[in-house]
């Protein structure tokens, strides 16, 4: 199968600098059913999952349900309060280390649009010795909109509780590297709407969900898969690499540019034990199509399948993961060949079943 990096950056482009904090993953669904509507029925559940359904083309009596999953929201931030001199303070949706957060761009989503702004803090001038040894936390740091005071915010249309986004484009770094904002999950988004196109007739009834609120706790997998009650199911998602300076290869020995990620165990096993059907059938789809691959045992977070493989009376789940340097930033780092390759494998795997 031959995939067009050209236009597989253009699809990465439009996922990354969209913005869908939890539970407002409306820009993503969009894309999501727009590049798939020539070959795909949709549906939008209660909690605003997409349901993209590719009916079976064969009739071998062998149909199973499949499900791709890949979450559309992101981590994000939403306001909290507006203080009289016109400062916005925000608390997070969504795992964060503060010191990332620290002087980045950022729109509001106000009721009348977008409203840019940056995050700031005090500066280290006006800090004494010991606090500069510190890391500002979340409650220290504030949201600067130009606003001479808590009036002029309002009349942008800025209230308790709008969301706010990371204001970073996509970058092409060199020797096929590509930078930007919620890669984690919009390269997942990516795997999932390039595979489906590249799926050629199947036996199976392919599902692909763009999934809600899976940042603040797996939310959306767990209605979807109950919905469509699938027999497998691969979360896509990104894995963390280590492969830059401060990092042990012991403690993080997933690099990028060496394949797709297949999960073995993550969350030190308190998320997915990946069945032993799953596991070896993408090993064997990989080592077969000779598409390089990584396995993952996790002891972080986890994803999507964790959730998936637990409904109804149990499916079998796995994951393939993107490997991804800095995530949770807004300057995430991947490389397009593992994209490609984690596509490739996803196909390749359910051409197999």
């Amino acid at each position: 199968m031959k995939i067009s990096r050209k236009k597989l950056a253009e699809v990465i482009k439009k996922l990354s600098e969209a913005h869908a904090s939890p539970g407002n993953e409306d820009e993503v669904r969009q894309i999501i059913k727009n590049e798939l509507k020539d070959i795909c029925s949709f549906e939008v559940d209660k909690l605003g999952n997409l349901i993209a359904r590719r009916k079976a083309k064969k009739t071998s009596g062998k149909a199973k349900k499949i499900m791709l999953a890949a979450h559309m929201d992101e981590i994000s931030l939403i306001v909290k309060h507006i203080d009289n001199s016109g400062y916005i303070r925000f608390t997070t949706l969504g795992g964060f280390f503060d010191q990332t957060i620290l002087n980045q761009e950022v729109i509001v989503h106000s009721s009348k649009g977008r409203v840019k702004g940056v995050i700031g803090s005090k500066p280290p001038h006006l800090m004494e010795e010991e606090e500069r040894k510190k890391v500002i936390q979340v409650k220290n740091m504030f949201i600067d909109v130009g606003a001479k005071d808590k009036k002029s915010v309002e009349k942008l249309g800025i209230k308790v509780g709008d969301f706010i986004t990371f204001n970073t484009t996509f970058k092409e770094l060199a020797n096929n590297y590509i930078s930007g904002k919620a890669f984690d999950d919009r390269l997942g988004c990516a795997v999932m709407i390039e595979a489906m196109k590249s799926i050629s007739e199947s036996e199976h009834e392919i599902y692909a969900v763009g999934t809600v609120q899976e940042e603040v706790g797996l939310k959306g997998a767990r209605t979807s898969a109950f919905k469509i009650n699938p027999d497998f199911a691969i979360a896509l998602d990104v894995a963390p690499a280590g492969d830059f300076p401060g990092v042990d290869e012991k403690d993080a020995r997933i690099k990028t540019n060496a394949g797709p990620v297949i999960t073995i165990v993550d969350g030190k096993g308190r998320g997915i034990i990946t069945q032993k059907e799953v596991r070896e059938g993408l090993v064997k789809a990989a080592e077969k199509n000779k598409i390089p691959y990584q396995l993952e045992v996790g002891e972080g977070g986890t994803t999507d399948a964790t959730i998936i493989q637990l409904t109804r009376e149990g499916v079998f789940a796995g994951v393939v993961s993107v490997p991804t340097r800095y995530i949770h930033t807004p300057v995430e780092v991947c490389s397009i060949k593992d994209v490609e390759n984690a596509i490739k494998l996803v196909v390749s795997y359910i051409s197999m079943l």
